[in-house]
């Protein structure tokens, strides 16, 4: 173990959902870990409002997503594309969870902080970084809080600080994109009366989102599990009228003449507890790392809203950072390993803002859109399409490239956490160690060669695998896989294969 000189091991700007989940793998990992979050206190506001399937085996392979079923108002049993008509159908993929879970972020956030309160760390709020500066041996990170500024220094940073991130900023980190045309409000608003029109439980997509159409874009009212207390959504993506000022205040009136507007007279609105204006801004970070500062979350990359992808987006960052950079604490990474954090999540990051721009062009008015949509819906209506859309959307389809012998399972997330669970002993209530690998055998041969790397993978022996040319699969701390047996090559080949993907991801034995 190295000597560690600095107040600690990594610091982590931002206290949401990204941060909280980076700042828990870490801590289970064994690296010393501070969180500076600039509010004193959440805002309770519900923003992002369910967890994406993908997301919902990340917190499954962690031992979270009990923590988060019991705060879920349930599950929504499809997704959507654009709000076609054509509902994304999970139950084509291969998962234990063909459903989003629904669930506010502040909600997600809450559980997230007490589980990492219960690791021993507590998120420092009120404590906003102003500046960093860096060098070879670490970060020196200046933050302002009640008691005034105070120096932190750490060997790594992580910006997690939102869109406006400082820390990007002060990375000099570009964050290139398009400001967008158009602007939508997203409200949670009390409802006094509501017909039978407005449903009282979301339990599909297809039930809360209204069909573009007129001057709108998108519109979507949406319960969130208290009685009467709605998600209101609408804007319109075509265009923004002249000075325009998104960060003002929303005030109630607007949202309350926007529902009578879209859902009529028998609609009244007891009280809007919070209302935000945002656009269709759609920007990346050109890198996601700079020396010893990383950044995840909406401080890499920022998204309309569309489909629910982006505080997934940021989950599935962190889980792929978090234990790269533990490794790096640590001091048995393997030349290059964090660098694959921005090769492999930067490309992940660029195509969700290309759905979500393809969704936000859908969602224009005009005859030419509308034409365009119904033959978008046709298509969704062909099974292979629909799975293709609904991976995409669900982050189930995310593959890594991986050098080595190509296989189905390559570079994918390990499909068949039954397999994983079966092989795991009872008393453990995580199906992978976010600092372990796994080892997935069903045969002697491979196990031998995964004892020299005993102290950073585990190696499990299963019965028999669902796919009949794997005899053994080596599955990274984030659920993927980076190694594959196959049935047709000698066993000799296949244990030098696996000791060197062995040393590539997880170092030296």
């Amino acid at each position: 173990m190295r000597q560690r000189t600095t107040d600690t091991d990594v610091i982590i700007a931002g206290g949401g959902p990204t941060g909280l989940m980076l700042a828990i793998e870490l801590t289970l990992a064994d690296v010393r870990v501070k969180v500076l979050e600039r509010l004193e206190e959440p805002t309770g506001q519900s923003k992002s409002l369910a967890l994406q399937p993908r997301s919902a085996e990340i917190l499954e392979l962690r031992g979270l997503l009990g923590d988060a079923d019991r705060r879920a108002n349930g599950k929504i049993t499809d997704g959507h594309f654009a709000a076609l008509p054509v509902p994304l159908d999970y139950h084509a993929l291969r998962t234990r969870h063909p459903y989003q879970v629904g669930i506010p972020q502040s909600r997600v956030e809450q559980f997230l902080e007490e589980r990492l309160s219960v690791l021993g760390v507590r998120v420092q709020r009120g404590c906003e970084l102003v500046d960093l500066a860096q060098d070879e041996e670490g970060v020196t990170v200046t933050a302002a809080g009640p008691a005034g500024e105070a120096r932190v220094r750490a060997e790594w940073l992580v910006g997690c600080d939102g869109g406006r991130s400082i820390v990007r900023k002060k990375s000099d980190i570009g964050f290139q994109g398009s400001d967008g045309y158009g602007w939508a409000v997203v409200a949670d608003v009390e409802l006094s009366r509501t017909p039978s029109t407005v449903p009282s439980q979301w339990r599909s997509m297809q039930e809360v989102l209204a069909p573009p159409g007129g001057p709108t874009g998108m519109v979507a009212l949406v319960p969130l599990g208290e009685p009467g207390l709605y998600r209101l959504f609408y804007g319109d993506l075509a265009s923004r009228p002249e000075g325009m000022d998104v960060k003002a205040p929303v005030p109630p009136e607007e949202v309350i003449a926007a529902i009578a507007e879209y859902y009529g007279s028998g609609v009244e609105v007891g009280q809007v507890r919070w209302a935000s204006r945002f656009t269709d801004a759609a920007r990346q970070a050109d890198r996601y790392r700079s020396g010893r500062v990383l950044l995840a979350g909406d401080a890499a990359h920022v998204h309309w809203p569309a489909g629910g992808q982006g505080l997934n987006l940021g989950l599935q960052d962190a889980v792929n950072l978090g234990w790269k950079l533990a490794a790096e604490v640590r001091g048995h990474a393997p030349e290059g390993l964090l660098d694959t954090y921005h090769s492999e999540r930067h490309p992940v990051g660029a195509l969700v803002l290309e759905n979500t721009r393809a969704q936000s062009a859908l969602a224009q008015p005009g005859p030419e859109v509308l034409a365009l949509r119904r033959m978008l819906g046709r298509l969704l209506n062909i099974p292979d399409v629909n799975a293709y859309f609904t991976g995409m959307v669900s982050g189930l389809d995310i593959r890594y490239e991986s050098e080595g012998r190509p296989h189905e399972l390559l570079g994918c997330r390990f499909p068949d956490l039954d397999v994983l669970a079966r092989a795991r002993p009872r008393d453990v209530d995580c199906l992978i160690d976010p600092s372990r690998g796994v080892l997935l055998s069903a045969h002697a041969d491979f196990d031998q060669a995964g004892k020299s790397w005993s102290n950073r993978i585990d190696t499990l022996r299963v019965q028999e695998f669902p796919w009949d040319d794997t005899p053994a699969v080596l599955i990274r701390p984030d659920g993927h896989v980076c190694w594959a047996a196959a049935s047709d090559e000698s066993a000799d080949d296949s244990v030098k294969r696996l000791e060197a993907s062995l040393r590539h991801w997880f170092g030296r034995p």
